[in-house]
């Protein structure tokens, strides 16, 4: 993935005048900048999380390399060493999948850049040299962006068994202002044939969501009988959303329904599609804003969701693994540190005030049936059905409804939150790590 400035509606928050505390729950590299997640792997009872990342400096640049990171539990992962790095022909080493063939061999798909134009990248593969997965072998570079079309943008391949064959798509911009995902077929994950357009849209349609001009990170989701594809929303160097449509997949095309946002708020993109350890489908974003720049380091991930569909919409739900941390319910609302875990059932018209060391931090207020979450920073509104969810992480905070999850980097001062409602009904439990 290609970044340059963030969301013109949702500004960066800025790093705390004092330490940042680290967030116990969303995977931080030690230093550095992060951002995609990418290839998460659920194997041999471990998870493998890679992720482009930059060392030793704290904002984005095009030399990314794909940092690795593994645990039992999505929410202890172990930094590993750089996976896969630039050199050998490659400038930049960006966003990509994996796939595991029918033997049990992982191949790493990637997005290789070279000079003079980053922007229009190469399809590369890569194979583990150890069991670990720790080292990496690069080999041929196996899809680029055909000559049939005037392409503009092209990056981030994802890889998917399709029956009897495997399908590749590649995120891609088009000359004409269509936002597309490029479709390739392979019988053995090493020769890959280009098929079509998978899916399009032009960055003129507004209705019922607007979907930008380059599709980056797109993704099948197949599920329930539902086919989705999800994909980040690009524009003029301006990273937006997520969104994604709700349709029908066969034969490398997609057929799009239901088109709509999943995502609000300045904090969340580039989603990752993987399988849980019990088969369930889930995605895990990257969390913008979240970060602390005198120890250096800078972006997140967020916690995983699990998906599922609802009356045609796509529903993401905070995985049930972090029920794992919970501690006892807090009847006064006052956490004992800046982890929690709030579940809010609202009135009609209500606010939800989430405080630190007597400031207020992010105060929700609902009204015809949104919530607008608002900060020192700015405020942003997304639509919400039944109640709401807020994961509570040092600098990261999660707001999470049927009708769409929203992100935020903070800055609280202090060392423990606190949450009360004007009226409606309040849950405050405690994350802790030991529990």
């Amino acid at each position: 993935m290609f970044e340059t400035s963030p969301d013109e509606m949702s500004p960066v928050m800025p790093a705390s005048s004092g330490a940042v505390q680290r967030p116990q729950f969303h995977f931080t590299a030690s230093t550095g900048w992060i951002n995609d997640p990418c290839g998460i792997t659920f194997r041999d009872g471990k998870y493998h999380v890679f992720y482009q990342y930059i060392p030793g400096v704290t904002s984005w640049a095009p030399d990314c390399r794909w940092g690795h990171a593994s645990g039992s539990s999505l929410f202890t992962l172990e930094e590993l060493p750089v996976a896969i790095a630039p050199g050998d022909g490659d400038k930049g080493i960006w966003t990509g999948s994996l796939a595991i063939s029918d033997d049990g061999s992982a191949h790493a798909f990637f997005t290789s850049t070279a000079d003079p134009n980053i922007a229009i990248g190469r399809i590369r593969i890569a194979t583990p040299s150890d069991e670990g997965w720790i080292a990496w072998h690069k080999g041929d570079i196996v899809a680029s962006a055909p000559p049939s079309l005037e392409v503009t943008a092209y990056r981030d391949p994802f890889v998917l068994k399709d029956g009897a064959c495997w399908r590749m798509l590649v995120g891609a911009a088009l000359a004409d202002g269509s936002a597309a995902a490029l479709s390739y077929s392979s019988n053995d994950l090493k020769s890959w044939s280009y098929e079509g357009i998978a899916a399009q849209r032009s960055m003129h349609e507004q209705d019922p969501v607007w979907m930008g001009s380059l599709w980056e990170c797109p993704q099948i989701i197949e599920h329930g009988g539902h086919h989705l594809l999800v994909t980040s929303v690009w524009d003029d160097d301006v990273l937006h959303y997520a969104g994604y449509a709700v349709g029908h997949y066969a034969d490398g095309r997609f057929d799009g329904a239901n088109w709509a946002r999943l995502t609000y708020g300045p904090s969340y993109y580039a989603p990752s599609f993987f399988l849980d350890a019990n088969g369930e489908p889930c995605l895990t974003f990257w969390m913008r804003g979240v970060e602390d720049q005198a120890a250096g380091w800078a972006g997140a991930h967020s916690i995983p969701h699990v998906l599922t569909v609802h009356d045609g919409l796509l529903v993401a739900t905070p995985h049930p693994d972090l029920d794992n941390f919970h501690g006892e319910p807090i009847e006064d609302g006052n956490l004992p540190a800046l982890a929690g875990d709030v579940s809010w059932l609202p009135a009609e018209t209500d606010e939800l005030i989430i405080e630190a060391a007597g400031e207020a931090v992010v105060t929700l207020s609902v009204f015809d049936s949104q919530v607008r979450a608002t900060t020192a920073s700015g405020a942003w509104t997304m639509p919400i059905a039944d109640g709401v969810r807020v994961i509570l992480d040092g600098p990261a905070i999660e707001i999470s409804s049927q009708s769409g999850i929203l992100g935020l980097g903070v800055s609280p001062r202090g060392e423990r939150y606190s949450v009360r409602s004007a009226s409606g009904e309040v849950s405050v439990r405690p994350l802790e790590m030991g529990y």
